[in-house]
């Protein structure tokens, strides 16, 4: 007996450290690795449907899952980025050469504050318009040089970039293929009662899918809303605020308003009174509307996290991961979230079991 206890011991030191070195080796690919996971969930209903018609061709409906996959997500993503990187460098180039009508304006903005707000920029130093033109480009090319390290980078390292899609990409046709077996393998292997492996697994892909819809669909619906009022009123680089207003979208509570409200103040400052109420209006109507609109259709009454605890895994994903943790920190906060739910509600399933036995007898 104490020898099995041993071996058991021994057998288990080794399952632990054959995975942590897997688990390490799999570091330099953990974002191809996220993403082939995540995409083959959002893409297993289509699967699913295309093997019920096809049961005989799971090769051929994987690939085919994963056309549509390259269609509509990486495709119009690798476009997006191509567009945000030319409106980045040619903005860059113009702070960096001076742009006399961005002066201009800036002037004009100044000279269209009321006469009490200028003692404050007199106190913080703003005294005169030069000294806020200075610090306006000072702070507009370090947040552009900022944005653009991150594309300068995955440029010097185009090899990476492409093989992470490779191993993405081909991962992705074997998750699609082979999900179904996959799932059941890990759910055999899983050490828990078959309750809560049930609820698990169906928690997972519940709340994949609801962190995939309600967050960053709705996200980008917000910044294309966002890029298209931008184009209208003619402002620069559209599609580069569109992007960063899709990307606050995933803060709660303030979100693309950080972009757009700011234009609204410097409309109304330079007396261009109408573009300030058509942007007011449409962002108040449109692009703010579009998350209480669209959230509970596509999440509909699935996992939905409370707006603080989104904020706070959303900065504490992107302080950890990179751009990675805008998904994967609400993802981690949701399955933190659901793994307590399924042991509260058991535990209060045993308490409720036990009572009877507790209760005084009678007689």
């Amino acid at each position: 007996m104490t020898t099995e206890k041993t071996n058991q011991r021994a057998f288990t030191i080794i399952l632990v450290a054959i995975s942590v070195a897997f688990l390490w080796l799999l570091t330099p690919f953990v974002a191809a690795v996220f993403w082939a996971i995540v995409i083959a969930i959002l893409f297993a209903p289509l699967q699913k449907r295309l093997l019920k018609r096809f049961p005989h061709a799971p090769n051929l409906t994987a690939l085919s899952t994963l056309t549509v996959t390259i269609l509509v997500v990486l495709l119009p993503v690798g476009f997006l980025f191509q567009s945000v990187i030319s409106e980045l460098v040619q903005l860059y180039r113009l702070l960096q050469e001076g742009d006399s009508s961005a002066g201009d304006r800036l002037e004009q903005a100044y000279t269209a504050l009321p006469e009490s707000v200028r003692p404050w920029l007199a106190r913080a130093g703003f005294d005169d318009i030069e000294a806020i033109k200075s610090y306006v480009s000072r702070f507009a090319t370090q947040a552009v040089r900022l944005a653009g390290n991150q594309a300068i980078n995955l440029g010097q390292n185009t090899f990476m970039f492409v093989l992470n899609l490779g191993v993405m990409l081909y991962l992705l046709f074997f998750l699609l293929r082979d999900g179904v077996a996959l799932a059941a393998r890990v759910r055999q292997a899983a050490p828990l009662d078959e309750n809560q492996k049930t609820q698990f697994m169906e928690k997972l892909a519940a709340v994949v899918r609801a962190t995939m819809k309600g967050n960053v669909a709705v996200a980008m619906v917000q910044g294309t809303l966002g890029g298209l009022i931008f184009w209208i009123l003619d402002i620069p680089s559209p599609t580069l605020w569109g992007t960063v207003m899709a990307v606050l979208s995933l803060l709660p509570a303030v979100g693309a308003t950080l972009v757009w409200v700011p234009v609204v103040i410097y409309f109304v400052l330079t007396g261009e009174l109408i573009d300030a109420v058509i942007l007011a209006a449409y962002g108040t109507i449109v692009i703010g509307l579009a998350d209480n609109v669209l959230r509970p259709i596509l999440v509909g009454k699935g996992i939905r996290l409370p707006d603080y605890l989104v904020l706070i895994s959303t900065l504490g994903g992107l302080a950890l991961f990179g751009l990675l943790g805008f998904v994967a920190g609400p993802l981690i906060a949701a399955l933190f979230i659901v793994a307590w739910d399924i042991f509260a509600s058991q535990s209060q399933s045993q308490a409720d079991s036990g009572q009877p036995s507790d209760k005084p007898r009678s007689g």
